[in-house]
């Protein structure tokens, strides 16, 4: 007997007791979205790969380690996209959304794919909300990036479980000084690091600065500081970013090591950061990238954006228990049958409740039953309430309505004031 076929490892299935969450969480998003005027964008997930060596760097580990690439039957070189901010630049110059000087505030959600070891929180499939706003290139709009997710967290309950870390990158010409600077101070100690960092020092020496290895961090503490080196229009910049969130009274901290892992971004970039999920800290991150657009072909425009990682926000929903109380019922009303003319009739009155009420979530039992069975059926459904229709309700054009949460004697319901009970029981 042939092994039965599985799901590639790292790629997971979200099963129905698990999509509840998820549209909580991707509904919460949306609708503070467009609270904020922001508009839905929706890309492949494949793309040419050129795109992606183009704008994270072909020295990164993402590019050099983790895509998913491979040759089409055309013979071209495509990559399953391993996030979202390239891919999202590439359809805003490509639909003339951004050539047009026209502010653009943009977000997407949907998966991305890195070839990781697999852990908890860090999968080969993964899913990401994305912001990007095109055009703006003042300190206001990242600090409004920064007050919407801390707004989400509000909405979600967890907003004393994550911190903001705020650093600045300052400009390309700036971070070159810095990096002649930092790459002198590493050389000079070459032995003392970490065989990861001294790989980095040659390709990406700022990655160096968000090193997880304690004896490299220990040699870091004397490193010279991003900060030390930038001019006076990032510092302007960023103090303008600061004050800002201060006046919105979010709370922040510098962290000069704070560097991101991929080569487009400049000025602010930030990270919220929690210790309820272990290694897996960070949550949400994102920066300034004023240069990418012009890297990828286009007109010089100003950019910035985030991505947020939707497993580790509904892991932490699910171990603090900040998930509403409703949050695994998915059925309103379960309607039970018995009999033939039951059964006709109840589909009858079924379809007018659902025009009038379409919000109300009604299941209907399939496949017979007793009443004692089907009450089973309908309290493990998680319903709320039970319809019965048998023969003494066909006879009494009623039908019983049964709480099946609380204790309480059935009520008997005529079938012309049925859509009102309901409506004031869904109320």
């Amino acid at each position: 007997m042939s092994k039965p076929l599985q799901a590639i490892t790292g790629m997971n299935d979200i099963l129905p007791e698990q999509t509840p969450v998820w549209r909580y969480f991707e509904q919460t998003v949306a609708d503070l979205l467009d609270s904020y005027g922001y508009r839905q964008i929706r890309m492949p997930i494949i793309e040419f790969t050129a795109l992606f060596k183009r704008s994270i760097g072909e020295v990164t580990d993402i590019v050099e380690k983790e895509m998913y690439t491979f040759t089409d039957l055309n013979g071209d070189s495509l990559t399953l996209r391993p996030e979202g901010t390239a891919s999202c630049v590439r359809a805003a110059m490509e639909n003339s959304l951004i050539n047009r000087e026209q502010v653009q505030k943009l977000w997407y959600i949907g998966p991305m794919f890195r070839h990781e070891k697999p852990q908890k929180g860090r999968y080969r499939q993964f899913h990401q909300v994305g912001l990007e706003v095109f055009n703006l290139p003042g300190p206001d709009i990242d600090a409004e990036l920064i007050i919407l997710t801390w707004r989400l967290w509000q909405k979600l309950g967890i907003r004393d479980k994550v911190e903001l870390q705020l650093n600045s990158l300052g400009t390309s010409a700036e971070r070159a000084e810095y990096r002649q600077a930092l790459v002198a101070f590493l050389e000079a100690r070459f032995d003392q690091l970490d065989e990861d960092s001294q790989r980095r020092l040659a390709k990406n020496p700022l990655r160096i600065l968000d090193s997880k290895n304690e004896h490299t961090q220990s040699i870091l503490v004397e490193a010279p500081k991003l900060s030390d080196y930038l001019g006076d229009e990032s510092r302007t910049h960023f103090e303008g970013v600061k004050a800002r969130l201060t006046a919105a009274g979010i709370p922040f901290m510098i962290n000069h090591k704070l560097v991101r892992g991929l080569d487009y971004y400049s000025k602010t970039v930030f990270e919220w950061v929690t210790t309820e999920l272990g290694s897996q800290g960070t949550v949400c991150a994102g920066g300034r990238y004023d240069g990418l657009v012009e890297q990828m072909g286009g007109k010089p425009t100003a950019g910035v954006g985030f991505a947020m990682g939707v497993e580790r926000l509904i892991l932490m929903l699910e171990s603090i228990g900040t998930l509403p109380a409703d949050i695994e019922r998915q059925v309103d009303v379960f309607v039970c049958t018995l009999g033939e003319a039951a059964e006709f009739k109840a589909l009858e009155l079924i379809e007018t409740v659902r025009d009038k009420l379409p919000k109300l979530r009604i299941l209907v039992n399939a496949g017979g039953g007793s009443f004692k069975s089907q009450f089973k059926k309908a309290d493990k459904s998680t319903a709320l309430y039970a319809l019965i229709l048998g023969e003494d309700e066909l006879l009494n054009q009623t039908v019983g309505l049964k709480n099946l949460r609380q204790e309480g004697e059935q009520q008997t319901i005529a079938w012309s004031a049925l859509v009102d009970t309901l409506a004031s029981l869904h109320s």
